[in-house]
């Protein structure tokens, strides 16, 4: 009964989580919450992470009633993520590694929110909706690869939410997008945004560039509410990404679906993604912001599984990777 530390720290979210078959005995984790209006810096970010890292890890060890003993290995975020934060989290796993002398692994944080996804919904062989502040892909699996059907050409639908939310000063606590999703609820006109779609990929800067601009004007004249913004920046925005998956699902012949990712627990792209499917007569899989949000135990699950393959990572390759592909993982686990 493998026992796997995992450790996440690829952007504002630090967390330590524990796995053990399949089941998630501990999870902590800490958000870095900057002022409104305002984004988290690199430099600023991994400060954060270095002054609770250590906590985390006690608490993780304490709820989940295990010691260094039953930990049979430790997992890391190698990336895809900020340079610094996942610099400060490696070098902890590392030490960590060989103080208890453990086996490493250097886990790709896409990957670990699939298999997060896939262990908590039960869901089988789905289509992955992978949106977050750094990254937006459409995913589907075949041939030990996660395949990218589609994929953002510039930013992540995430952090054009995140950069919106600077324009209106909306608070980061907890998250901008948690915020902008809670004023778009009392949005009631529908401001009319670009929508761009490129074949199975996504744009997001133009829309962000153009709402940016309007914005305060539309604001000063009275032409809509800030709420009205958010609710047209979401629903635009949402169709895009709802319209890319219902292609990839078409060309894969999935019958199923899965969000993943810490805007994937976003209730209204869920509603969206859930009419799409059951309109094509498939299911959808979502979690909550306890395994949708960047965590641990996402890195545990995906460590677990590449630990049970025979996967090592040696030290001389612990390094980490601020670009670093889902399909570029040979995923041995899966048939």
């Amino acid at each position: 009964m493998p026992a796997v530390l995992g450790f996440e720290g690829s952007a504002n979210k630090i967390g330590v989580g524990v796995v053990q078959d399949g089941k998630v005995l501990a999870n902590p984790r800490r958000t870095y919450v900057t002022p409104p209006g305002t984004g988290f810096l690199p430099g600023d970010t991994a400060r954060h992470h270095r002054a609770v890292i250590l906590d985390l890890l006690q608490e993780a060890l304490t709820e989940s009633g295990l010691t260094s003993q039953d930990i049979d290995c430790i997992a890391y975020t190698k990336g895809p993520g900020m340079g610094a934060p996942l610099v400060s989290v490696a070098v902890v796993a590392r030490t960590v590694a060989q103080l208890w002398n453990k086996p490493l692994l250097g886990v790709n944080h896409c990957i670990g929110h699939i298999e997060m996804g896939r262990l908590i919904t039960g869901a089988t062989s789905p289509t992955v909706l992978y949106v977050s502040g750094g990254n937006t892909q459409v995913i589907a699996y075949s041939e030990h690869r996660y395949r990218i059907f589609g994929e953002t050409i510039d930013i992540a639908v995430g952090n054009c939410l995140d950069r919106f939310a600077r324009v209106l000063k909306i608070s980061n606590d907890p998250s901008p997008g948690y915020n902008i999703e809670q004023m778009a609820k009392r949005g009631k006109k529908l401001v009319e945004l670009p929508y761009t779609v490129k074949g199975m990929d996504v744009s997001f800067s133009g829309i962000l560039s153009f709402i940016e601009d309007v914005a305060h004007r539309m604001l000063a004249t009275g032409e809509c509410t800030p709420e009205d913004l958010c609710f047209s920046l979401q629903e635009t925005v949402f169709a895009m990404l709802v319209e890319i998956t219902e292609r990839a699902m078409a060309h894969c012949g999935s019958q199923e679906a899965l969000i993943v990712g810490g805007v994937g627990c976003n209730v209204r792209l869920q509603e969206m993604m859930a009419t799409m499917c059951q309109e094509r007569g498939a299911r959808l899989f979502a979690t909550d912001e306890r395994f949708c949000i960047d965590n641990g135990a996402m890195i545990a699950q995906a460590g677990w599984e590449m630990f049970q393959a025979g996967h090592r990572t040696p030290l001389s390759d612990s390094g980490v990777t601020q670009r670093y592909r889902t399909d570029e993982v040979e995923v041995t686990w899966r048939d």
